[in-house]
């Protein structure tokens, strides 16, 4: 199983990025996928989850309206939108793939996002 995410950077608030994680190693069509951040000395918080088949996403409150999940099955990737980002949404963003066959969760490395004038 392997998750590799990009898109990471420093971007002033108000800024956009476009997160995404590529996916391998499984069948990532039939899997959960998930974004979460940790910031330092925070806990590790849920972002954003997409289902296998066309469900609607669920989002947390802190970005619900700005942050958009979505993906690709066809391209094995799930990527995270990100506008209006605010300097508390500075963190390192997590892709996290729930497959239930292997028996739990499978994580990325992270990519940093800093929002920062």
């Amino acid at each position: 199983v392997q998750l590799v995410e990009s898109g990471g950077g420093l971007v002033q608030p108000g800024g956009s990025l476009r997160l995404s994680c590529a996916a391998s190693g499984f069948t990532f069509s039939r899997s959960i996928m998930r974004w979460y951040r940790q910031a330092p000395g925070k806990e590790r918080e849920l972002v954003a989850v997409i289902t296998t088949a066309g469900g609607k996403p669920n989002y947390a409150d802190s970005v619900k309206g700005r942050f958009t999940i979505s993906r690709d099955n066809a391209k094995n990737t799930v990527d995270l939108q990100m506008n209006s980002l605010k300097p508390e949404d500075t963190a390192v963003y997590l892709c996290n793939a729930f497959i239930a066959i292997l028996g739990g969760d499978y994580w990325g490395q992270g990519t940093q996002v800093t929002v920062s004038s």
